[in-house]
């Protein structure tokens, strides 16, 4: 396994003895400088935000490898035209706790509705006025959910246990969720709601979903809550809808270009994005690390989950989270 974390060793050490199964750790990502390190291996897991190079699959082929395994929802830093041409299988963890995320998504939205950072930042300066930051009740809100799958569905149940009323925009609708969501088009959807929470894949139908167009039919009284991956949001854009206030505020829990900040100690060095640098400057606007999947039973999960796969494949068996 690659790219493990310490929080991550004594899920894989059970998982291994449950198993019987041989599992070696180690911090690096695979790259085209590391690819060799894994002659020997039968199988491989991968949790890493860096795109592997194309030289890298012909490299694992020839070591006889006939998977990946990312312990990861995302897999676009896999290149699965390249893993096929190499006869490598590839397998994601679509719901590693759905839960996780979507309890984030409440606490974000709580966060923004009770203007809680801004209240922070003031307390800090020992400001401790409350005039103009009157609040809203989560059951006096139209929460809009923008792609309604695993976590998305998780979201809209948590949301209206509350006493919210759930709106929500998917290709597929859910029997499962009609007495949860009314479903409705994107454009409705991002017109109607008080909260848009993102919950979509990444891929060539997402990249900027949420752009100019996008934000300007939102309500100047809304917020933004994404979830998901950062691309999602054209950044520039909504950096220029929070600058104009033509909406309220926004939470981030994953950015454009996050693989060069998130996860990293940058105290007193400058911070190498520019839209970060804008973003925090923002007092409207909550930013966290990418930590929706960081709570004890979703590192269980990806582990154990990624680790299955492998096994599957290597017994010639198949996997339901193959991508490729």
């Amino acid at each position: 396994m690659l790219s493990v974390r310490d929080d991550e060793e004594n899920a894989i050490k059970e998982w291994s003895q449950r198993k019987g199964v041989q599992v070696d750790t180690v911090k690096w990502d695979l790259h085209e400088d590391t690819a060799d390190k894994i002659q020997g291996y039968d199988g491989l897991v991968i949790q890493q935000r860096s795109k592997v190079e194309a030289s890298v699959y012909p490299i694992l082929r020839k070591a006889g490898l006939k998977q990946i395994s990312t312990r990861t929802a995302g897999f676009d830093m896999i290149d699965l035209e390249a893993a096929r041409e190499n006869g490598l299988q590839v397998t994601n963890v679509p719901a590693y706790s759905p839960r996780s995320v979507a309890e984030l998504a409440l606490t974000h939205t709580m966060r923004l509705i009770r203007n809680l950072e801004i209240f922070d930042q003031r307390m800090e300066k020992q400001d401790y006025r409350w005039n103009g930051l009157q609040a809203k009740e989560i059951h006096s809100l139209t929460i809009g959910i923008i792609g309604a799958g695993r976590i998305g569905a998780t979201t809209a149940r948590l949301f209206k246990a509350l006493g919210a009323e759930v709106i929500a925009n998917d290709l597929k609708e859910r029997t499962d969720l009609k007495d949860v969501v009314t479903y409705k088009s994107k454009e409705e959807v991002l017109a109607e709601a008080d909260v848009i929470c993102l919950h979509v894949d990444l891929n060539e139908t997402s990249y900027n979903l949420i752009d100019e167009e996008a934000l300007s039919l939102m309500k100047p009284t809304a917020f933004i809550v994404n979830e998901c991956r950062g691309p999602v949001i054209d950044t520039d854009a909504l950096i220029q809808a929070l600058d104009q206030k033509r909406i309220a505020g926004a939470a981030l829990d994953t950015l454009t270009g996050e693989e060069n900040f998130f996860n990293f100690d940058l105290q007193g060095k400058k911070l190498p994005s520019e839209q970060l640098i804008r973003l925090r400057e923002m007092d409207n606007v909550i930013i966290t690390p990418h930590i929706g999947f960081y709570t004890n039973i979703a590192v269980k999960n990806m582990v154990d989950i990624s680790l299955d796969d492998v096994l599957a494949i290597l017994n010639g068996k198949y996997s339901v989270h193959q991508v490729s």
